[in-house]
């Protein structure tokens, strides 16, 4: 699936390192919700699989920089739901330096377009801690709009932030 900037291809073997390092860094945790260090095999097991979307109920796909083919990130599609046409979503761009270039927009556009057209979901859905503010506006800009406020949802520090869900509709 290609872009103007960038293109999305599924996980190769060969991603594993990289993302074993994207998600045991610990700046990355507390936009995805971990907890725990992410084990190497289970990584490894995925890269090796068939990566079916139906029966894993969620896809990765890594972002590459259309001109250099270097992978800076990956887009997320999970907890499809067939029965109600829904999925979530996420994306990470993992290196600072490509952060703010357009290349989350443009990852998440053609995810999108994927979810709408190939898939025929109805609805994709994303939640944002409230202090997010560069998540929330790349979400906003593409379309997708707040519904929901989950209050003192997410504790850092013994501080409670609220987290906020968006929902883009396919009409």
């Amino acid at each position: 699936m290609k872009g103007e900037k960038v293109t999305l291809r599924a996980v190769e073997p060969e991603d594993v390192e990289l993302l074993y390092n994207w998600e045991n860094k610990l700046e990355n945790w507390k936009v995805s919700n971990t907890l725990a260090p992410f084990p190497r095999n289970v990584l490894e097991q995925y890269a090796r699989s068939d990566q079916d979307l139906y029966a894993f109920k969620q896809a990765r796909f890594m972002i590459c920089k259309k001109e250099t083919n270097e992978t800076v990130g990956c887009v997320d599609v999970f907890d499809l739901d067939l029965v109600n046409d829904r999925a979530g979503v996420g994306v990470l761009i993992a290196k600072p330096e490509y952060r703010e270039k357009g290349y989350a927009k443009e990852a998440l556009e053609i995810l999108i377009k994927y979810a709408f057209e190939i898939l025929n979901l109805h609805q994709l859905y994303c939640n944002i801690p409230a202090d997010n503010e560069k998540s929330l506006k790349l979400f906003e800009q593409i379309g997708f709009q707040k519904t929901g406020t989950f209050h003192d949802w997410i504790k850092r520090s013994n501080v409670f932030v609220d987290e906020y869900t968006l929902q883009l509709i396919n009409k």
